[in-house]
């Protein structure tokens, strides 16, 4: 038995790649040409006819061997040899299928129909050099070749060579214009490396090719978003559904911006009226069931997830968010009931363990709960998260040392976790361990030397103890280049420049942080901290102050007050 799915994926390939040939304006030689309407000879007719015949019958492995058999006689006829190409593929022998192209193309070094489905069974199994390099022989033999282009551009976007890609895009766009696949992938490399302003036009280009092109609609909305354009998105997901009422992707796009701009009314209209032209549309209804969940109309959500459920009890996300609407009713053993109806081989199996022990815990079943993640561990070793969660129950239980033991035990069956190193190394900070926390992050960085969160870390570390403060510096300014805005990043910074004695930087970035995290309190009393050392002691009161509300009966903090004060007084 051979992999259905596969088969359709290659053969699609195949269909793709000889339409591509068919319609394209390019040059075939005579050799190829004759090529494509040559017969068996008349040895190699007799397992030919057999071969078709078998075909007919649905009978693959005879088939083969019937042409294989056919070819043995007429080894130089590349119409054998693409029909025999095409069984293995259908078979899914792909080992087969590249040998046989390969030698194919020995005796007819330029027939584009071979090299062109020799490139994609190489991508089809991800070798993308050789894929390119048969692409690219594809473009020498016949330079305006658009599938050559478009499929080799693609292969550069996928492996992030976005030049390269741009620069295949327009090479293709330079003789093809209006090549729609052209334009529109030119404008999503552009759009990926931030290049907004050409990625908007070329959308829209590609729309003036083919106005009911959705794809291109979709991502200009998409476009827009990301430029907190959210008005201009609505606006063109309208005017497209003005135009084509039945576009049910467009829709449940415009519904999901109304959604995350909090016009609920909006977006329950549109999930409404997709239903009300396919009632059997999952995305739609898991759509309104989750905005009914967030506007906590639990009973409308749980009705919508239920549907969805009676129709596909293994809709693993429908079952989840049905748990979740549980679990916020307090409901907690349908809940937990739901939860557990998750099947540890999906992708919601780690939260649904996860979100099943913070129910426990909230029961002040800690124990239970840590027996619970023991087990889920048992089913699935290799989810890190449960290791994680399972460590900061221990911890919760003033179990440093099992907290640790956990952690580690994961890392052993998941050595490259971020996660799980991330973990480790706040552990050994609350733990008085600086060099060893240190460590673990480092470790992080070499995994992902762009986790900003690591990054803060290491650089917060050395400024709260006064070393190494350039360098502090320089990791917190990456992670917050990284993740602009981040309050707690900021706040890292500010610190940093306090240590350096750079006052009036250090009060503008504390500022700036506590205006992002009004209620915490560690950056007030940095804050305070800063005032202080300015000499601005009124408002480093105020701000001692605020921090004391917000974590009342700290002395520490009680103590600056008071010193302030006293100097106030003398």
């Amino acid at each position: 038995m051979y992999d259905n799915k596969k088969k359709k994926c290659l053969l699609f390939i195949i269909a793709l790649c000889l339409t591509g040939c068919a319609f394209s304006p390019m040059t075939v030689n005579n050799e190829d040409s004759s090529a494509l309407t040559e017969r068996p000879t008349r040895n190699s007719t007799f397992h030919y006819s057999l071969g078709v015949q078998n075909m007919l019958n649905e009978n693959i492995d005879e088939a083969i061997q019937e042409y294989e058999k056919a070819i043995n006689f007429d080894p130089s006829s590349s119409y054998l040899s693409s029909e025999l190409i095409s069984l293995y593929i259908e078979k899914g022998d792909i080992k087969k299928a590249i040998v046989l192209c390969e030698k194919s193309l020995i005796d007819n070094p330029r027939s584009i129909n071979v090299r062109l489905l020799l490139a994609g069974l190489y991508l089809n199994i991800k070798e993308y050099d050789n894929a390119i390099s048969e692409y690219k022989k594809v473009t020498d033999i016949d330079p305006k070749n658009p599938i050559a282009y478009l499929y080799l551009g693609t292969i550069y976007a996928e492996t992030r060579n976005y030049e390269k890609a741009l620069l295949t895009f327009e090479s293709l766009l330079s003789v093809h214009p209006d090549h729609l696949m052209g334009q529109y992938y030119h404008a999503k490399v552009l759009a990926e490396i931030k290049r907004y302003d050409e990625a908007e036009q070329g959308f829209k280009r590609t729309l003036v090719i083919k106005p009911s092109f959705e794809p291109a609609v979709i991502d200009l909305g998409i476009l827009y978003e990301k430029r907190k354009r959210a008005d201009q998105a609505i606006d063109v997901y309208k005017s497209f559904i003005d135009r084509h009422p039945a576009a049910i992707n467009v829709r449940i796009k415009l519904g999901e911006i109304f959604f995350k701009e909090r016009k609920y009314l909006d977006a329950e209209r549109e999930f409404k009226e997709i239903l009300n032209m396919d009632k059997e549309n999952k995305e739609a209804r898991l759509h309104l069931g989750f905005l009914y969940l967030e506007n906590k109309q639990y009973e409308q959500a749980i009705q919508e997830f239920s549907i969805l459920l009676k129709g596909n009890p293994h809709d693993h996300r429908a079952r989840y968010l049905l748990a979740s609407t549980y679990e916020e009713m307090k409901s907690h053993s349908q809940a937990i009931e739901e939860f557990k109806k998750i099947p540890v081989h999906t992708e919601f199996y780690e939260n649904a363990q996860i979100q099943i022990a913070m129910i426990l815990k909230k029961e002040g079943k800690i124990d239970e709960a840590i027996t619970f993640l023991q087990n889920a561990i048992k089913n699935n070793k290799k989810i890190p998260g449960l290791y994680v969660y399972l460590s900061s129950l221990h911890e919760e239980n003033k179990k440093l040392s099992s907290a640790e033991e956990i952690l580690k035990e994961g890392l052993l069956i998941s050595p490259q976790s971020i996660d799980l190193h991330y973990s480790l190394g706040v552990l050994y900070e609350k733990t008085n361990r600086f060099q060893e926390s240190i460590r673990e992050m480092e470790l992080v960085l070499k995994i992902d030397p762009d986790n900003a969160e690591a990054l803060n870390f290491i650089g917060y570390t050395y400024a709260d103890r006064g070393v190494r403060l350039d360098e502090a510096e320089t990791m917190i300014k990456k992670a917050l280049h990284l993740k602009p805005g981040n309050g707690y990043m900021i706040d890292s910074l500010g610190w940093v420049y306090f240590r350096q004695n750079r006052v009036d930087l250090a009060i503008k970035y504390l500022k700036e942080a506590l205006d992002a995290l009004p209620n915490d309190a560690t950056i007030a009393e940095h804050l305070g901290d800063a005032y202080t050392k300015a000499g601005r002691n009124s408002e480093a009161i105020e701000m001692y102050r605020r921090a004391l509300k917000l974590n009342p009966g700290n002395n520490d903090l009680q103590k600056k007050v008071d010193v302030l004060l006293k100097g106030k007084r003398n």
